[in-house]
């Protein structure tokens, strides 16, 4: 019997070994395909006369100065968006998930139903109101339509990690005297910073590589921004690189936190 014990542990041991390693080689073949492609253009983008460091500078240079223009434009109108989507995610995640009141429920029905419509079909809506605004070609054409479309995920998002927090914090605070921009300013904000920089992480993502929206709104060269902008650099391969760079340094630096949220927010829901 003893002996039966232990060929059957060291089967399982055997299984789980050939699982992991199985899983191991997978997540090997993954990334290469991943990396092959990204490999590809650096070796595209180090082509040249002279020596690898006088091309890499050459070539990067001359790609930082194609693209710098745009990529400033897209880091205004992002980063102005992202303190839009965060504020107000953030305010209306904590009403809805910390107050009572009225069609409470078929209005956060109604905000989660917009998730079901297609981007393009609200294209020409959302090009009409923001022609008749007067905002056409410009900066703000493009932030308030983008603050707008991501409140439904940063709703869905911050109302979620926001209603697993204990009630007791928000009634020792309101026993204490504090009103209702205080609970949301040194509690609720605080608290879900984690989930915070999760959506900031994806919001950042989405608006920086948006094209259609600026291609149909903004007309002006000095004024649009990276994803469009880099149709007129085509065989760059260098400024396609110095473009995915911001990315590449927000989910690098940010990736801890990205997964912290991410996994916090499945525990809370």
């Amino acid at each position: 019997m003893k002996r039966y014990r232990t060929r059957r542990n060291r089967a399982v041991l055997v299984r789980r070994w050939l699982g992991q390693a199985l899983m191991l080689l997978v997540l090997l073949i993954l990334l290469v395909l991943t990396m092959v492609p990204l490999a590809e253009m650096v070796r595209q983008s180090l082509q040249g006369r002279g020596t690898l460091w006088e091309r890499a500078v050459a070539n990067y240079t001359a790609g930082w100065l194609a693209i710098r223009g745009y990529m400033i434009n897209s880091a205004i109108a992002s980063l102005t968006t992202l303190v839009g989507v965060l504020f107000c995610s953030s305010l209306a995640g904590y009403t809805f998930a910390r107050h009572r009141f009225p069609g409470k429920d078929w209005l956060y029905l109604a905000i989660l139903a917009l998730m079901m419509i297609p981007t393009f079909l609200t294209l020409i809506p959302a090009f009409m109101v923001v022609n008749d605004l007067g905002l056409v070609n410009s900066r703000w054409g493009l932030i308030l339509p983008w603050i707008a479309s991501g409140q439904v995920l940063g709703i869905l998002i911050c109302r979620g990690y926001l209603e697993g927090l204990p009630e007791e914090i928000f009634e020792a605070a309101r026993i204490d005297g504090a009103n209702e921009l205080v609970l949301y300013a040194c509690i609720a904000l605080p608290v879900s910073q984690p989930i915070l920089a999760t959506l900031a992480v994806m919001n950042l993502m989405t608006t920086y590589n948006e094209f259609l929206w600026p291609l149909l709104i903004i007309s002006s060269h000095s004024k649009q921004v990276v994803a469009v902008g880099l149709r007129e650099v085509q065989g760059s391969t260098a400024a396609y690189l110095v473009a995915c760079l911001p990315l590449v340094l927000l989910f690098s630096v940010g990736m801890r936190t990205y997964i912290s949220g991410v996994t916090s927010g499945a525990i809370k829901a």
